[in-house]
């Protein structure tokens, strides 16, 4: 294993396990930033964990401590992103009031485009490219997080509490919606003619599209 001359040298005021912990956690989110930057300006194939570790201001050996290969660390990347989008939606139960649960879930997926762009557009590559970095993940981990969602939904709308939509489009059009700021922002900026997107156009975005969904929903945004 190769010995971090940057990252972490060696500190003997590291003695517990937090601090290690911490240090680790410290290492692993420059690298993941800086991988993003790489990722989403070359792609998969055109990143190199050179110009990743030049981005992160580390050793090159620094990266392979943590991750085996570009490969490996990519995963990782999507991973993340992918937890974060989903982990929003995740408490919602089919005994929340729908309004509420979707009305904070298309809100923190707008915050999320706004604030991690780099991060819906290596994912929306990554599908437009076929996926194959996502494979396992699509036919596990995701098929149950989908499934339990419209589960949710299908409980909302057998108790009336909306209209009887197809649950998957719904989720598709909120996706499509919330990530159309981040992947086709050049588009937006020069559709509105601004330079970029500030906290009133987030806001502005966040109601046009929760007020939308709600009412195709059938359910009152007032």
């Amino acid at each position: 294993m190769p010995v971090l001359t940057n990252l972490m040298t060696v500190n003997t005021s590291l003695n517990s396990p937090d601090d290690v912990g911490n240090v680790r956690k410290k290492n692993v989110a420059i690298i993941l930033d800086a991988a993003k930057k790489e990722f989403v300006t070359f792609g998969f194939k055109g990143a190199s964990i050179k110009r990743i570790a030049e981005r992160a201001h580390i050793p090159r050996a620094n990266i392979h401590y943590y991750f085996a290969n570009k490969d490996e660390l990519y995963k990782v990347v999507l991973t993340d992103i992918v937890t974060t989008w989903n982990k929003n939606f995740d408490s919602f139960t089919d005994c929340d009031d729908p309004k509420v649960a979707l009305s904070s879930y298309i809100r923190s997926k707008v915050k999320y485009s706004m604030e991690d762009p780099e991060g819906s557009r290596i994912f929306a590559s990554e599908i437009i490219h076929g996926a194959d970095a996502l494979e396992s993940y699509l036919s596990s981990d995701f098929t149950l997080w989908l499934e339990q969602k419209v589960k949710v939904i299908k409980t909302w709308i057998k108790n009336g509490l909306m209209d009887d939509i197809n649950p998957y489009h719904l989720l598709f059009l909120i996706w499509g919606a919330t990530q159309h700021y981040a992947d086709f922002n050049v588009q937006v900026v020069a559709a509105l003619n601004v330079e970029q997107l500030n906290e009133e156009h987030f806001e502005s975005i966040v109601q046009s599209i929760t007020h939308i969904v709600l009412k195709g929903c059938g359910i009152s945004s007032n």
